[in-house]
């Protein structure tokens, strides 16, 4: 199993920021406009439309406002695991997110990885200034 994890420094306050980040059916397409196309919840599952055209359909395993930590899995026939964390830690008047995921297959850690830095990098410019 692999593990992959980004990290990033966002100009903006914990607390607006996890506003976005833990919003299960409409953070992704908040965070990252552009990157993400479209999202649509139903229950603890959600579709994401990236702009590339990738569907993905996640379930939400947890969101804890007090440790502003969501966390969720890529669900589908190609994967065997996915568990994937978003996690925001104060830093004075900006924050950190923390992004990581543990993943199998291991054919899946490529795609995966240039897709959250892709994303991690759209998100930190769209929540610099949150």
């Amino acid at each position: 199993m692999a593990f992959i994890s980004r990290e990033i420094v966002i100009e903006s306050g914990a607390d607006d920021v996890w506003k976005v980040i833990g919003d299960f059916e409409r953070g992704p397409s908040r965070m990252a406009p552009g990157f993400v196309i479209h999202t649509k919840a139903e229950g603890e599952l959600r579709v994401v439309t990236f702009a590339d055209g990738t569907v993905v359909t996640e379930r939400r395993i947890s969101v804890d406002d007090d440790a502003r930590r969501i966390a969720y899995s890529v669900v589908g026939e190609r994967v065997e695991h996915d568990n994937a964390v978003m996690q925001v830690f104060e830093d004075g008047e900006r924050c950190r997110l923390v992004w990581s995921r543990d993943v199998l297959p291991d054919a899946l850690v490529t795609p995966m990885s240039q897709a959250m830095e892709h994303g991690i990098k759209v998100v930190e410019k769209t929540l610099g200034n949150a």
